[in-house]
């Protein structure tokens, strides 16, 4: 199962993330995880939020650029090498890891991912007993 990220192109300019945030604050979009990658010009927002689709159709009525992702979602301890660990197969399947971003809570890690290849990805995460985290999860932690 994967998850659904948001991925918002915005213009590096002072305001724009604030923009987004209102928005889907407005309508009570909650955001379970974000990451922003920026270059000079522009910056990229993945969201993971409580509705996505919802979230979608507001942004795109407000004339954001942004588009739906699958992306994996995986838990790990939160404890040193934890995270090596997990990705270790994926790299002996020669999995790339397009883009990563993770966050701890408690005794627990979250780690979001998107991939070079879903399909295999998916079949990593069950030979190798790889707990997925779902939406659900996200927003009962």
């Amino acid at each position: 199962m994967s998850l659904k990220q948001l991925s918002i192109f915005l213009e590096n300019k002072s305001g724009r993330l604030n923009e987004v945030l209102d928005v889907l604050g407005q309508k009570k979009i909650n955001i379970a995880a974000l990451s922003v990658a920026d270059t000079s010009e522009y910056g990229i927002l993945r969201l993971i939020v409580s509705d996505p689709i919802e979230a979608v159709n507001l942004l795109k009525n407000k004339n954001f650029s942004v588009n739906l992702t699958d992306v994996i979602g995986l838990e790990t301890p939160a404890e040193a090498g934890s995270l090596a660990k997990i990705l270790k197969p994926f790299a002996e399947a020669q999995i790339s890891i397009e883009y990563m971003y993770a966050f701890s809570m408690k005794d627990k890690g979250i780690v979001v991912m998107r991939t070079s290849n879903r399909q295999l990805a998916f079949k990593i995460i069950e030979e190798n007993q790889l707990k997925k985290v779902t939406l659900e999860d996200l927003f009962t932690l």
